[in-house]
């Protein structure tokens, strides 16, 4: 009831307050914009008619038409204030009556005054004109002077009358604000007092009991008191209690059994790690130690094959030419694997690496094979990102010497690498006109040791793709071969772009509002090696003709660390 009567009255104000509002902004609106510019053009129109006086008296005087100027733009400018007052006049008759005198007596003076003195000036001289302009034209323009006080005059008690109208409907508003004001203060006490007894007092108890349930003792039992909305909220709680503290109980077993689940997964990773250090230290120690073994049979079953090479018979110069082969292809296989072992473990750093420069490289490492095999490389614009350049060149030249040697038979190779911007990541291809992959054999090619083909037909260890997949990885990407391409291979890999490259491609298609190209800006370079590979936006394709290393597909690595690896394919 309280509320209803509170809202009732404050209704009441509310409407008795738009009602004056209303009305103020009637009287406020009739000061600014009706009386306020009618004082302003009455005032412009008592320029324009003294303009126009100014001007017949100068032209009576010298004679010269350039001094009735004034007289026509002053009667120009008194036509359109007249017609710009008249559309505020609507309810002032008052001020449209003496508008009309000031418009009637201004008239007689042109009629009586102004048009006889240009006439005479123009017909007779300017004696003529001045003996027109006498004391009667000066009273007859007073005339027009008085006509301008009376329409000012007219105005400004207009705009009183507003202006009192204004204070008086603003003292209204402020009056009926303060009635509500009041009404919300009674009311809000009245309010605070039955709620205090009917809701505040039996909801502190209610909190009371919940805050010692939330503080740890869940077996405490809850009960309301108050209204009977309070009484099941109390039951309500308490259900709540009672299921809380059984799943909480739940919670606690899953949670012990957890943390022993993860103290065994520690201890496991621990162990994995452990193993997987002694693998890769395993691995690495016994390809170094192998080395020296290795070279003396290798250097022997050589000097035994120049040395007596055509004085044995033809078995013995093939069992010593099985022997030299099987030591040159277990010290290629000691050397991947070696090199292999080195992956993300020997490291220079990461720095910015411009892939241009590093395909350049590229080039020139694979051109003995290319010129064998009459291949041509060409790659399109590539990207700066962060990595080790050794490790990405022997990505970039394992991939482009496994397109050359997996070529088909009297088809000249055609190898391609480009790039594209796919979220935060670019998208690296090699593409080749090869002999192809087919899609089981998809996953199995980046398996170390793997081969889909004998020894015989293609040469290599099966270390070379093992390589090229721990690489990318090492630099937070991925490997794969696309199974879409319809001839030859495209292996595709990613790594994470640089981040002023992600905001220029996002900043880029909020302006053309589309989605950006995953086009590659591409450059051109008709140089081999380096120059080809300077990352120069003048053409759409880099060419390496002529370019391969002169290291071969199965030749072993230099130096003591990963940077000094030239890997091509296993």
């Amino acid at each position: 009831m309280l509320l209803t009567v509170v809202a009732v009255l404050l209704i009441g104000l509310a409407g008795g307050a738009v009602a004056v509002a209303t009305k103020n902004r009637m009287h406020i609106d009739a000061i600014l914009n009706k009386t306020g510019p009618l004082r302003v053009q009455a005032q412009e129109v008592q320029n324009a008619l003294l303009d126009q006086e100014t001007a017949v008296r100068g032209y009576a005087v010298s004679g010269n038409a350039a001094d009735l100027t004034p007289y026509d733009a002053g009667r120009k400018r008194e036509q359109d204030l007249v017609v710009s007052m008249e559309r505020l006049l609507g309810d002032y008759p008052e001020i449209r009556q003496e508008l009309l005198k000031v418009e009637q007596r201004a008239e007689e003076w042109r009629q009586a005054v102004a048009v006889p003195v240009v006439t005479a000036t123009q017909q007779r001289g300017t004696a003529a004109g001045q003996a027109l302009i006498t004391d009667q034209a000066r009273e007859q323009f007073d005339a027009v002077r008085s006509a301008l006080d009376d329409l000012q005059f007219e105005i400004f008690e207009a705009r009183q009358r507003s202006a009192e109208d204004v204070r008086r409907t603003s003292n209204l508003l402020v009056v009926l604000l303060i009635v509500a004001v009041a009404v919300v203060i009674i009311a809000g006490s009245m309010l605070l007092v039955s709620l205090d007894k009917m809701v505040i007092r039996p909801l502190t108890g209610l909190a009371d009991q919940v805050r010692e349930v939330a503080e740890g003792d869940y077996q405490h039992g809850i009960s309301g008191t108050g209204p009977p909305e309070f009484l099941r909220l109390g039951e309500d709680v308490d259900a709540m209690r009672r299921k809380i503290a059984k799943d909480l109980a739940e919670v606690r077993e899953a949670r012990e059994r957890i943390e022993w689940v993860n103290s065994q997964l520690q201890k496991q990773a621990e162990e994995l790690t452990r193993s997987n250090r002694d693998l890769e230290q395993f691995a690495y120690v016994a390809s170094h130690d192998l080395q020296e073994p290795l070279r003396k049979v290798a250097s022997f079953c050589q000097l035994l094959q120049r040395r007596y090479a055509g004085q044995l018979d033809e078995r013995a110069d093939q069992y010593i030419a099985f022997a030299v082969d099987g030591a040159q292809r277990m010290q290629r296989l000691i050397n991947d694997l070696l090199a292999f072992s080195r992956i993300g473990r020997l490291t220079t750093g990461f720095t910015e690496v411009d892939l241009n420069k590093v395909m350049g490289d590229v080039a020139g490492q694979t051109e003995a094979a290319r010129q064998y095999a009459d291949a041509e490389l060409t790659w399109g614009e590539l990207p700066v990102i962060r990595g080790e350049e050794p490790l990405l060149t022997n990505l970039l030249a394992n991939l482009v010497s496994n397109s050359v040697k997996f070529r088909r038979p009297d088809v000249p190779p055609k190898v391609h690498v480009s790039a594209r911007l796919v979220g935060d990541e670019w998208e690296i291809s090699c593409q080749d006109n090869g002999i192809g992959i087919e899609p089981e054999f998809a996953d199995k090619i980046f398996v170390i040791f793997q081969r889909l083909h004998a020894k015989d037909a293609y040469p290599g260890t099966g270390i070379g793709l093992a390589i090229v997949k721990k690489i990318v990885e090492y630099h937070g990407g991925r490997v794969w071969v696309d199974t879409g391409t319809e001839e030859g291979t495209a292996i595709r890999f990613t790594l994470p772009a640089l981040p002023e490259d992600v905001e220029a491609a996002a900043a880029a298609s909020a302006a053309a509002d589309e989605p950006p190209t995953d086009e590659p800006a591409t450059g051109d370079g008709d140089e081999p090696g380096g120059e080809a590979g300077a990352g120069t936006p003048a053409r759409a394709d880099r060419r390496a003709d002529e370019a391969e290393t002169t290291d071969g597909p199965d030749r072993a690595p230099e130096g003591g660390r990963t940077g000094d690896m030239r890997e091509t394919v296993g």
